[in-house]
């Protein structure tokens, strides 16, 4: 008992060190704007000749594109599938097809889930979940044949864990899945020890592409 709560307090404090380094990465952000601008305009001098370039490799794109997006998992001895492939990160407005439901990252829309303990009793659109994984969340799914108890456990542990969120997913084959960026695992139910291990690994862990970032501020529904 006592190791768990070491283990809680730990992982807030490293949430709150995280949180601290985005409002610096912010401040920074605003400096660096002036200096974009001042690249964009250098870059639109050049821009006619990348754009030749750009037509010319246009032939050949087709098949290195679908090498790019192409990927697998891969179990480990804990059962968490790695996805190895590459991971797109672009903001992008229109629908994203993805490889694995639920998705385990790549491009997605410009807003996140709100993922500060959130639960949606209905599905939402992966390609803002997928940005909530981006910024270190662990997304808890579920479909129709998860068992209500186990639903209910999870979403109560949900809200009480930051830098997570909680919604039913249809497409899925199994019926409970944590995903993290690039790593996911079915679990039993609410009580299989592999959820808190998960939790403890992937909440703003290692393979976090923005640690820190903001898990509110987004979409509510």
């Amino acid at each position: 008992m006592g190791s768990a709560k070491k283990s809680s307090a730990a992982r807030t404090a490293r949430i709150e060190g995280m949180r601290r380094a985005e409002q610096a990465r912010e401040r920074r952000n605003r400096i660096l704007t002036v200096a974009v601008s001042v690249v964009v305009v250098a870059g639109l001098a050049v821009g006619g000749v990348v754009l030749i370039q750009a037509q010319s490799d246009d032939d050949g794109g087709g098949a290195a594109d679908d090498a790019k997006t192409a990927g697998r998992f891969v179990t480990g001895a804990d059962g968490v599938r790695a996805w190895k492939g590459a991971l797109g990160r672009d903001h992008v407005t229109t629908s994203v097809d993805y490889p694995v439901t639920p998705p385990v990252g790549g491009d997605h829309d410009p807003v996140w889930m709100n993922c500060d303990g959130d639960v949606y009793d209905d599905e939402i659109d992966p390609a803002n979940a997928v940005h909530s994984l981006e910024h270190g969340a662990v997304w808890v799914t579920y479909n129709g044949d998860a068992p209500e108890a186990d639903v209910e456990a999870l979403a109560a542990k949900v809200e009480k864990t930051p830098y997570t969120l909680m919604s039913p997913v249809g497409g899925q084959k199994d019926p409970l899945v944590l995903t993290a960026w690039g790593h996911q695992r079915t679990v039993t139910g609410a009580d299989d020890p592999a959820v808190d291990a998960f939790l403890e690994k992937f909440v703003q862990g290692q393979q976090t592409p923005e640690p820190g970032a903001a898990c509110t501020n987004g979409l509510s529904k």
